[in-house]
């Protein structure tokens, strides 16, 4: 089930991965160090206001709303705290927007506040087609915002200002025409009907995760407004490049495992038990550390090659020391999140996430202002990683309170001698052909790296390689 609700949403996950990762190589050739620095503030904090107050939206609804038919007055209510919510974040990110760059500030609440309304639009949207299981409608319409977002940015430059607010008008207009698309499909499939649950449950479940938001402002987004803070926005374009390059291969993977296992996993839990709950999230775990690590690896292995191809030069050096402590923090943060977050979203108790949560910023906020001064972005990567571990072990122990999840240790160990082999096999591909360009090296070493991972994978996994590889060949067929 995992392996193939995995390979539904892998397409959409990997297309609109590849089209940021695309939208970094280009667009940091055309606008320079400091515009592109803002850009990122932007998305950071657009991403910190719109988990706020819109993000719990999607949760909600899935926890709540249930799949297949989907009511239309179930999506009026939620429409009606959508709108409301969105109105309040516009609010509030004017107000950012003055503190944290006051000397743009109206270039940069109107890129924020564009930011908003695209995502609210295009989340909500996304969110009702993944309630309804229309599996390859959402796949394709991912696959049209990841085209729009990579094109119109692009164009925008182009035609008009080389500036963040330029790049960030047109990443934001992509989402929006993608979401609008989204609803008017997803209206077809709504059936008459009173919500599904009450304005008091959606509440109850939704007030917590804005809480929780609130407070993992500092483990989410604290290292670079530290950044701006005690340097300027080039050090912040610098750090949020590395984040960028050493995060998206292993979410896009991470994303793609959770998207089908998250509502499969709340119905195991309602309709046969916490046990049988705990026992699906065990094998969640041990499919995404079976799948993220070696990517991780291969990341770090090949990190000096990846900075040369794909950034300029003005970004070599630092960017590469930045990508293990970079990759250990979204490993963590993909386990917090997809493995022992969902059991408390399972109880729907979300409220003790503000627990986790809290500890979490609280250690980052510290570390960002002890390191981040001396040590510029390495000590915002050591920030991140400390919060993202703080925060990992402490949503550990409340949810073993709740459910426990089995620890598939033998997985895990033989996932880390998987890990370090590819890694090793990467690296030393790589460095044995020499003073050659990094598109050639960063070639040979990805493929040593992945014949040596797959190779071993069948080794120690060969039922479930062998289930894969028939899964993936009956997708191909089917697309």
């Amino acid at each position: 089930m995992l392996l193939r609700s995995t390979l539904i949403y892998a397409p959409a996950i990997l297309l609109t991965r590849i089209s940021a990762l695309l939208l970094l190589v280009i667009v940091t050739r055309l606008i320079d160090q400091t515009e592109y620095g803002l850009l990122t503030l932007v998305v950071t904090v657009g991403e910190m206001t719109d988990i706020a107050v819109t993000n719990w939206l999607r949760i909600a609804l899935l926890r709540l709303g249930g799949k297949g038919d989907v009511s239309r007055g179930s999506l009026i209510l939620a429409g009606r705290v959508l709108l409301a919510s969105t109105a309040l974040a516009l609010i509030v990110s004017v107000v950012a927007s003055a503190l944290i760059v006051p000397e743009r500030w109206v270039e940069f609440s109107i890129a924020v506040g564009s930011y908003l309304i695209a995502g609210a639009v295009g989340r909500f949207a996304l969110t009702v087609l993944q309630m309804q299981q229309r599996h390859s409608v959402y796949s394709m319409l991912e696959f049209l915002r990841a085209v729009l977002q990579l094109a119109l940015p692009i164009g925008a430059i182009v035609l008009f200002q080389d500036s963040f607010l330029t790049v960030s008008l047109g990443t934001s207009l992509g989402v929006l025409i993608a979401g609008i698309m989204a609803g008017i499909m997803a209206s077809r499939r709504v059936v008459a009907g009173p919500p599904r649950f009450t304005q008091r449950e959606f509440f109850a479940l939704g007030v917590p995760l804005i809480i929780m938001a609130l407070v993992g402002f500092g483990l989410n987004s604290a290292e670079r407004l530290f950044l701006k803070v005690y340097y300027d926005a080039g050090a912040v374009a610098i750090f949020a490049a590395a984040y960028a390059l050493a995060r998206q291969p292993i979410d896009m993977v991470a994303n793609a495992i959770n998207m089908g296992a998250f509502p499969e996993v709340v119905s195991r839990f309602d309709e046969e038990g916490s046990a049988a709950s705990g026992r699906l999230l065990s094998q969640l775990m041990a499919l995404m550390i079976r799948l993220c690590l070696p990517v991780a690896a291969m990341l770090v292995a090949l990190s000096s090659d990846i900075t040369q191809l794909l950034l300029p030069s003005a970004y070599h050096g630092r960017v590469g020391l930045l990508f293990p402590i970079i990759a250990f923090s979204v490993l963590c943060g993909n386990l917090t999140s997809f493995v022992y977050g969902t059991v408390v979203h399972a109880h729907k108790r979300p409220w003790l996430l503000i627990i986790a949560t809290s500890f979490g910023s609280v250690a980052t906020i510290a570390l960002s202002v002890l390191l981040i001064p001396p040590m510029a972005e390495v000590g915002a990567a050591l920030a991140l990683a400390g919060g993202s571990l703080v925060g990992f072990v402490a949503c550990v122990v409340i949810s073993e309170r709740l459910t426990p999840v089995p620890v598939p240790w033998r997985d895990i160990g033989v996932s880390v001698v998987i890990s370090f082999t590819t890694g090793l096999a990467a690296r030393l591909a790589s460095a044995l052909l020499g003073d050659v360009p990094a598109v050639f090296s960063l070639v040979v070493g990805g493929v040593a790296g992945a014949v040596v991972f797959f190779g071993l994978t069948w080794l120690f996994h060969p039922t479930a390689t062998m289930q894969f590889v028939g899964k993936l060949r009956a997708r191909l067929r089917t697309a």
